[in-house]
């Protein structure tokens, strides 16, 4: 018995040096090694190995945050933590086998739907992402046509707040973003000289009573509130930035108040976009901070993209989602 576990354990040690890839074709072959790649703790090591290099995560692919607060010996008698199956659902390379692997009558769905004429979908874009980097996220994306082209500059604004305007994707589909800022650009601009955290105009605070107890949240202003009635979904640009300090708490609150089922359709999809400036700046992994916000709490679709702002990096695959929720909620 003793030779036995010592040369299960010799098998387990020689397999974490395949990729997950190769251990999934290897246990094809046979149903010794089927059962035998399956092992938990192989695959907890890949996932918690693995996981902080991945670019996107989304509401179906978050794995559970006690895999990570939790000892091996805590978890592996639980169901729940299936970790081949775990990784398998959560990997970016997974998830594009399944989003392959849908039926082919979807691609005529959306060629028929492209002959029927449409308004632009509209997404409010905010988010402390937008304001606190040392490059412009906005900027970028209206100064590089090769990534992405803009398309028209509606002369609407929203009472200084912010503007709509017009994207083309991939030469094809438009779509317009209202860019909401917490305070006005000399504000803003006098913020990060003084390196001071500016009061967000967007919000304000109510309190109530639950139970015993005084709970505070937030609501919108009257006219963020208009915009959130009217946009098909929203972008949340968060600052992933690993060298400053990030209040989750608040951020969630905020982002509970725009995505208020009372403001409109309550499965409007959410893209978070895990922004830092460029690229040579270290980044709290996207998953992270998807738990940091406690994503897992949200009832409508979204993803969560790494993005840089410096080169739009990532950007242009988080709005491919965006759109294709969009489209697919529009066509319900």
């Amino acid at each position: 018995a003793a030779l036995n576990g010592f040369q299960i354990d010799v098998q387990l040690r020689i397999m974490s040096f395949l990729s997950p890839q190769d251990l999934c074709r290897l246990g094809s072959t046979s149903c010794y090694w089927r059962a035998t790649v399956q092992d938990p703790l192989l695959w907890r090591y890949f996932l918690l190995r693995d996981l902080p290099s991945w670019t996107s995560v989304d509401w179906k692919s978050l794995p559970d945050e006690e895999i990570f607060s939790k000892a091996f010996s805590e978890v592996s008698d639980n169901a729940l933590y299936d970790y081949m199956a775990v990784y398998k659902r959560s990997c970016p390379q997974g998830r594009r086998s399944l989003k392959s692997s849908r039926p082919r009558y979807g691609a005529v769905t959306s060629f028929l739907q492209s002959l029927v004429t449409q308004a632009e979908p509209r997404f409010a874009m905010f988010g402390p992402g937008l304001e606190e980097l040392d490059n412009s996220l906005v900027q970028k994306m209206m100064t590089c046509p090769e990534i992405l082209l803009v398309a028209g500059l509606p002369h609407r604004q929203i009472h200084g707040i912010g503007s709509g305007v017009s994207f083309q994707f991939n030469n094809n589909q438009k779509f317009n973003i209202v860019t909401l800022y917490s305070t006005t650009s000399v504000e803003r601009r006098r913020a990060r000289e003084e390196q001071a955290v500016a009061v967000n105009k967007m919000f304000y605070q109510e309190n109530s009573t639950v139970g015993n107890q005084q709970a505070t949240h937030y609501s919108v202003i009257a006219q963020v509130k208009k915009v959130c009635e009217v946009v098909d979904g929203f972008i949340y640009v968060a600052n992933a930035e690993a060298h400053r300090e990030h209040d989750r708490q608040e951020e969630l609150a905020r982002i509970l108040a725009m995505i208020d089922p009372a403001l409109g359709p309550p499965n409007r999809p959410l893209l978070f976009l895990s922004c830092v400036s460029h690229a040579g700046v270290r980044r709290i992994p996207c998953v992270y901070v998807a738990h940091q916000l406690q994503l897992n709490l949200l009832h409508q679709p979204w993803m969560m993209q790494d993005t840089v702002a410096a080169t739009l990096d990532g950007l242009l695959s988080g709005i491919e989602w965006l759109l294709e929720e969009a489209n697919c909620k529009s066509a319900q």
